[in-house]
């Protein structure tokens, strides 16, 4: 009976060695691991837990059509409430467990990280568009799909003078100021840019108004401003608190058009602000949820696919966004693949950087990024909230309108 029982076991694996060299892609189909750093708890969560479920459907999808050719994608991702240290942690680990990219969010940890990430060579696709990141001898390793927060304000700002500010003929300089929170990186790193931008338009600028991103009340902001009489006030926060201005701007009858960074501008603030939000203009990276644009369906079907317990009534263009920046680096991984190189240096310089206007879709500009600058497009899509929807009011691209500030001035910052 032994030697019997040994020699079907024999039989057995001898079969299965057949099958295995017959299939091994099957067998020891090899993968890859992503990691993600996300907020879903902290004082950007009312964004942030969209972007998560977005990003989450995204690498979902892309196993369904195979990985990175072929490869699977493990996607491993954690909450780290909004917290620098946290999200320091949260890297490490992701670190430990060999992922060759990260996805991550806020500005203030982004760039915390960055000189980690450039010695750690891991490339770093993150939800902050913050211009210090855009350039490549600072930073080579940090990634977006976006175009930055600088470029946003200054096109805001611009589609503003241009579309609203013009056809009034007022003989006098447009009044311009800022409301954002100042300890916060995101709220703050694009007010030089605006500012610049300003005083190229010829605005006359009032004092900034400190507003946090947790504000529920910010009346004494508002009356502040109205001593100083804005025609038009930028608004850096994220929805919450954005919301919570425009409401008290409203009540107190401050008058001003409002701009707002694009984590402030959402699905999500009309139902905040109300009437508040008529005419509210707001940098676009993408479509919103559902928006008319090519690869819309796809986002939209995994949204339903994944998350069915979430009505898709209640997703952002949060989600949208955070597929603009998976699709980047599945892209850029992919030709790192092909090239026989997905190390994280690898798929930078024959991924990313071999981008040349690389279509996303989803209502993104084309992106390119080159060696010697990662500013992913050279405008943005201002939109604008009216009679209860989101209209397209321009494109502005800063690049064909002052080639030579862009090339020469602009870049990381």
């Amino acid at each position: 009976m032994k030697v019997r029982e040994i020699l079907l076991k024999l039989g057995i694996i001898i079969l299965v060695m057949g099958l295995i060299a017959s299939f091994p892609g099957a067998v020891f189909a090899k993968s890859i691991r992503v990691g993600g750093i996300m907020d879903m708890t902290g004082a950007t969560s009312d964004v942030g837990k969209d972007y998560a479920l977005g990003m989450a459907e995204a690498f979902n999808y892309f196993n369904e059509k195979g990985g990175i050719n072929g490869k699977t994608i493990k996607y491993t991702y954690f909450d780290y409430g909004y917290r620098i240290p946290e999200a320091l942690t949260k890297y490490t680990l992701l670190k430990r467990l060999k992922c060759v990219a990260i996805e991550g969010w806020g500005t203030g940890d982004t760039e915390a990280l960055s000189p980690t990430i450039t010695k750690d060579k891991i490339p770093y696709v993150s939800a902050s568009y913050s211009a210090h990141l855009t350039n490549p001898k600072k930073t080579p390793y940090n990634l977006f799909f976006s175009s930055d927060y600088s470029t946003n304000a200054r096109a805001c700002l611009t589609a503003w003078y241009d579309k609203i500010w013009k056809p009034k003929n007022l003989k006098r300089k447009p009044r311009f100021a800022c409301c954002y929170m100042f300890a916060s990186p995101y709220c703050s790193a694009p007010i030089k840019a605006i500012k610049d931008q300003a005083k190229l338009l010829g605005f006359e600028i009032g004092p900034d108004q400190n507003v946090s991103l947790f504000a529920l009340d910010t009346k004494s902001q508002i009356l502040a401003l109205k001593k100083f009489k804005p025609d038009v006030v930028w608004h850096g926060n994220t929805t919450m608190s954005v919301a919570a201005t425009l409401r008290d701007a409203y009540s107190l009858g401050l008058g001003a058009d409002w701009i707002i960074n694009n984590w402030g501008f959402d699905e999500n603030l009309p139902r905040l602000a109300g009437k508040a939000a008529e005419g509210a203009i707001g940098a676009t990276p993408c479509a919103f949820f559902g928006q008319k644009s090519d690869g819309m369906d796809i986002v939209v079907a995994s949204a339903k696919k994944y998350n069915p317990g979430v009505p898709l009534k209640k997703r952002l263009i949060r989600t949208v966004q955070a597929w603009g920046d998976a699709l980047i680096l599945w892209e850029a991984m992919k030709r790192a693949d092909k090239a026989g190189d997905l190390t994280g240096q690898g798929i930078l310089k024959k991924g990313f950087e071999t981008f040349r206007n690389f279509h996303i879709g989803l209502g993104a500009s084309d992106v390119t990024y080159t060696p010697t600058d990662h500013r992913p497009a050279p405008g943005c899509m201002v939109q604008q909230y009216k009679n209860g929807k989101f209209v397209r009011l321009e494109y502005v691209n800063l690049k064909k309108r002052w080639p030579q500030k862009w090339e020469k001035e602009w870049l990381g910052w």
